[in-house]
């Protein structure tokens, strides 16, 4: 289905951020700026992070939400609002309509996590579950808005919902006056082009850098051809910018305004959301981790000047939370998987445990092959997972078995 929007495409301009500003006062929070002194060694420069997973609701989403609706016509109030989304945007349209006293029907897949579902309900919206997708979700909500006469509320492709947006830029122009370089991850492009337009028109000086994740990029090939292409089956661990086609209202911003659109990858999704969790004591859902990826994987492009990472949410599943955290370690080479042969007598796994327990690495599971006919009759495969201090422990560890006669399989 095609939600392109009739064009010509509407502009936004900065008199159009600062009117959303004051429409949120006292709706939304002005968020925090927290320091990053590791990420600030790592580049060079200060780096500030613009905690918008403080937000209301978990996210910025709040404040497009929150613009649209109360510039509808009293009738179209009266009419009600739908809109599609697994969690972010259905959170800050439930909300935003209970403020204004609106009613709100929001369509989630059916998959989408249960706590997300349960915060929807909590802030006032009636919960619809259709289809496997965002996509199926959307195609229903559209179809019950042409039922029923409810607005739909686009979650980035408005000109009210991108205004709200672009008071993020706002509020870090007035926290970190000194700013250089902002970066900001990208799904649809909603928050990077608010941000583009308040920031270029009161410090045309600073870069923003949006950020994509590797796996679901369709804005450098769209930027590339002019116009807005979709990307086939998008697939990341960061569902708030897993969008597949740029929305044409912030592609048209996005196009003239931002400097550069960097990819990262679901290695440096996990390890940022675990240094934002171990480091800043922040809890980061994977999409708002996603320019502090961009700040681990080329820490080099950001000198010359402070820069702000934008924490666009915090809205992350437990469950997936806990196989992100285990990738993280992982990526960052504290989480070891291995498989040896030892021979199977009475004490050879006590002996193998020792050389582990020398080398000061946490044996998280152990488990006993016997049957695979690879193995020898006197042998026995035993796979082991390992929590380590780091790439070289790892080395350590790997050298210390092979040391004491360990045959490693994998």
């Amino acid at each position: 289905m095609n939600y392109r929007v009739p064009q010509p495409v509407p502009q936004v301009i900065l008199d159009d951020v600062r009117g959303a500003q004051k429409m949120l006062s006292g709706v939304s929070r002005v968020t925090a700026m927290e320091g990053s002194r590791h990420l600030s060694a790592l580049t060079g420069s200060p780096v500030h992070f613009k905690c918008e997973n403080l937000q209301r609701t978990g996210s910025f989403k709040l404040r497009g939400a929150y613009v649209r609706i109360a510039g509808l016509r009293p009738e179209q109030r009266a009419a009600g609002v739908v809109a599609a989304s697994a969690g972010n945007h259905a959170q800050g349209v439930a909300l935003a309509s209970s403020l204004l006293g609106v009613r709100s029907t929001v369509f989630m897949p059916v998959g989408a996590p249960l706590p997300k579902v349960a915060a929807t309900q909590e802030y006032g919206a009636e919960v619809r579950l259709h289809g496997q997708v965002v996509d199926e979700a959307l195609m229903a909500a559209q179809e019950y808005a042409d039922s029923t006469g409810a607005v739909f509320i686009h979650p980035f492709d408005h000109h009210d919902i991108i205004a709200g947006q672009g008071t993020v830029g706002l509020e870090i122009l007035e926290q970190c006056p000194e700013v250089r370089t902002i970066l900001v991850g990208i799904g649809g492009g909603g928050l990077a082009a608010g941000i583009a337009v308040a920031v270029k028109a009161l410090r045309p000086d600073v870069r923003i850098i949006g950020v994509q994740a590797a796996g679901a990029a369709a804005y450098p090939p769209s930027l590339k051809v002019g116009h807005p292409v979709s990307v086939e089956d998008p697939n990341t661990m960061a569902d708030g910018i897993k969008v597949g086609r740029p929305g044409d209202v912030p592609f048209k911003i996005i196009g003239e305004l931002l400097d550069d659109v960097r990819t990262v990858s679901e290695d440096a999704l996990s390890s940022a959301l675990l240094l934002c969790l171990e480091r800043a004591k922040l809890v980061v859902e994977p999409a708002g981790c996603s320019p502090v990826a961009a700040l681990l994987s080329e820490p080099e492009r950001y000198g010359g000047g402070p820069v702000v990472a934008v924490l666009s949410g915090g809205n992350v599943d437990p469950l997936l939370l806990q196989r992100i955290l285990r990738h993280g370690m992982a990526a960052a080479g504290r989480y070891l998987s291995l498989r040896l042969r030892v021979t199977d007598r009475p004490g050879a796994l006590a002996g193998l445990l020792a050389v582990l327990s020398e080398v000061d690495a946490n044996v998280l599971d152990v488990s006993h092959v016997r049957t695979d006919p690879r193995l020898g009759l006197t042998e026995v495969e035993v796979e082991l997972h390992l929590e380590t201090k780091g790439p070289e422990h790892c080395a350590e560890v790997a050298r210390r078995l092979h040391g004491a006669g360990y045959k490693v399989t994998g």
